[in-house]
């Protein structure tokens, strides 16, 4: 929640209120005319949701516009729960209520009997707070163990111990739910929550009315409930009841990033800096390639199960860890600039396994799958990023005898000083790092040819314990 105080010039009392021109509105027509301030002025719903502008946005503006509760179906890793949080943004910065109300009590019409008594014994000289924007979002995450309490509310024993009757409203702890009153409600990983809880938050959100340890009272709850969902545990029938699933105006399907140079944005956004101290690390784009091609290499794998998906989350950490992976070996060779090369891709392994489900039963197998998708993306950029003409023009050299090794031991010099006699790699290299003439980058890009010719069987490689050499198929 953001600390802040109102502005000393905000109505104090509702007396004070009523003389402002204050209006009571309810929370979706709040949204919907920030939504149409913001869609009308040409600005942005939401900063850092990228790749959706022309499949989710419209739809989320839509059902926005239409005053809908919303459900989101998406994989994870989809940016739900950002959409979602974002959505406090559309309300207005600060909102009256009732001072000392636990359920933002609107003034003009307060529910709770806490709140009622106030204004009936206080008048014009009830006191009023204001509460931010940030405040009036909850959020619970779906869990077999969620409760009534949790949700709704619970009887206090504190209060009863005190002298209250256990009929008396003011012994109620209120829930989530009550207190997210002319706010927000959102639960993500809605299908895991058990259907009798799911008969709960139906009452008090369609019915209007609160039912715990026997005691029935009626709230008329002004709400905007969001969820989130995975699609197969959404759409299969028993994990939702029908009634609740009614209760949402819109679905909307989200999506991974459709395009290479989206995920590569996303990754610059949500990546950490890869720079540490003294020491630079450059990140070619022809690295960042690879790294979003894997991602979308493992989304359209069989041998990877999808129904759990392949998040953004991989690129990231696929990204963050090749370059720690650079860094490492800088240090170690003592250099202040680095940049990631294909040998760094071996790191990945670590970041990888936790993110994505294998479908084959042994060790073995699986690190074959990692090691098909790393090849398949380096082999895939290579074709892209580099002309077979330019191709053949190095595969020429290396016919007439020349042997080059590589390996987290090489220095990024020594990659520089191999340029100075194979005019045909030069070429090729000052193509690629795109005026970017440091020794690192240099040094990334050659490895990056030389395993693009050796994955599209130009050139034979031995491997062995992080070193490589590359040499003719003639030879």
């Amino acid at each position: 929640m953001i600390e802040t105080k109102p502005p000393a010039n905000l109505a104090k009392t509702l007396a004070e209120l009523k003389q402002s021109g204050w209006k009571s509105q309810s929370v979706k027509e709040e949204i919907r005319k920030n939504t149409v301030a913001r869609i009308a002025a040409d600005q942005q719903l939401f900063a850092g949701v990228l790749g959706y502008e022309e499949t989710v946005m419209p739809q989320l503006e839509n059902a926005l516009l239409a005053g809908h509760d919303i459900v989101f179906l998406g994989e994870r890793g989809q940016a739900k729960t950002r959409i979602i949080r974002s959505l406090v943004d559309l309300l207005d910065e600060w909102m009256p209520i009732v001072s000392g109300s636990e359920i933002n009590d609107d003034p003009y019409a307060p529910v709770s009997r806490q709140a009622r008594e106030l204004v009936a014994s206080h008048g014009d000289a009830t006191p009023i707070d204001w509460v931010h924007r940030s405040a009036r979002y909850g959020e619970k995450l779906a869990t077999p163990d969620t409760s009534i309490a949790d949700l709704i509310g619970e009887v206090d024993p504190i209060k009863v111990a005190e002298g209250r009757y256990l009929s008396d409203e003011l012994t109620l702890h209120y829930g989530l739910v009550p207190r997210c009153n002319r706010g927000i409600f959102a639960i993500n990983e809605l299908p895991d929550l058990s259907e009798r809880i799911q008969v709960g938050l139906l009452n008090v959100l369609e019915e209007r009315d609160i039912q715990i340890r026997g005691y029935k009272i009626r709230l008329p709850l002004d709400i905007m409930l969001v969820a989130s969902a995975n699609p197969d545990d959404y759409t299969n029938r028993g994990r939702i009841i029908t009634p609740l699933k009614d209760r949402f105006g819109s679905q909307i399907r989200t999506h991974y990033p459709l395009e290479i140079a989206t995920e590569i944005e996303v990754v610059r956004q949500e990546s950490r800096n890869a720079s540490v101290g003294d020491v630079k690390v450059r990140i070619p784009n022809f690295m960042e390639e690879i790294i979003a091609t894997i991602s979308h290499l493992a989304r359209a794998s069989t041998k990877i199960n999808q129904r759990s998906g392949v998040s953004v989350r991989l690129t990231t950490s696929n990204q963050e860890l090749m370059c720690a992976n650079a860094m490492r070996r800088a240090l170690k060779a003592k250099e202040t600039e680095v940049a990631p090369r294909v040998c760094d891709l071996d790191a990945l392994a670590a970041s990888t396994a936790g993110k994505i489900e294998i479908d084959v039963i042994d060790d073995s197998r699986e690190s074959q799958v990692f090691d098909q998708l790393i090849r398949g993306a380096v082999l895939q950029v290579a074709k892209q990023r580099i002309s077979p003409e330019n191709l053949r023009l190095v595969t020429e050299e290396f016919v007439e005898g020349k042997v080059v090794q590589t390996g987290e031991d090489i220095a990024s010099s020594d990659y520089v000083a191999l340029l100075k006699t194979m005019p045909g790699l030069r070429a090729v290299v000052a193509d690629l790092v795109d005026g970017d003439e440091s020794a690192a980058v240099v040094a990334s890009a050659i490895e990056f040819v030389l395993e693009g010719l050796h994955l599209s069987k130009r050139l034979n490689k031995d491997a062995k314990a992080g070193k490589a050499i590359y040499r003719s198929k003639t030879v």
